[in-house]
């Protein structure tokens, strides 16, 4: 987040996505190696679904079979912290980014690089995707926190917002009214539920 006063914002989290994948033995079949992982213990209708044609297939030691091919969280992605990697050369790339963009000033950046060295170099990389207000604080859930830590993390963020918000109200942007904030709400539960039923029903090729 940036404030829309400053020249430099804060880097909150920074970490790396994982597949949701198995890694074959050379023994167990895909259907056994999905039973076995934890991870997958609570999609095991959608995953059996997803991958009906490759079930009984025997995956060879060390190979490793991608489940699902979306990296968020919901849809079975691993979140890895990389907190040791934020320093000056990684915030000067995305306070770039937020003043390139004009009045950016909160947000969440899905990002494919080649390298966590070539990023901070503002090289071979490129913007997936970008999540504004209402996404969460994914380092959330990579970093180990307890509950407590956690919701110290959410109110830090609702606290900038507020913050960004007011600065930019006394600038003159208004604030949305109950109605309006309720009908964005609603569309957007609308949208993701669609998403979620288009998801289920696409089998991986």
């Amino acid at each position: 987040y940036r404030f829309p006063n400053a020249e430099r914002g804060t880097i909150t989290g920074f970490i790396r996505k994982e597949f949701l994948q198995v890694t074959g033995d050379g023994k167990s079949t895909l259907w056994e190696l999905m039973l076995k992982y934890s991870r997958v213990q609570f999609r095991l209708e959608e995953m059996s679904a997803k991958h009906k044609d490759k079930l009984q297939h025997i995956l060879s030691p060390g190979e490793q079979y991608c489940l699902s091919p979306a990296l968020n969280l919901s849809r079975g992605g691993k979140l890895v912290t990389l907190e040791k990697e934020k320093d000056d050369r990684l915030l000067k790339v995305f306070d770039y980014l937020s003043h390139y963009a004009g009045n950016f000033y909160y947000g969440r950046y899905d990002i494919r690089c080649e390298s966590i060295e070539d990023l901070k170099h503002g090289k071979n990389f490129s913007i997936l995707e970008y999540n504004g207000s209402g996404a969460e604080p994914h380092h959330v859930y990579g970093n180990g926190y307890n509950l407590w830590q956690a919701c110290s993390i959410l109110f830090l963020h609702w606290q900038a917002l507020y913050r960004i918000s007011k600065i930019n109200h006394e600038k003159g942007v208004a604030y949305w009214d109950f109605v309006r904030g309720r009908e964005f709400l609603n569309e957007t539960a609308r949208h993701v539920k669609k998403l979620k039923s288009l998801d289920k029903e696409t089998p991986l090729t």
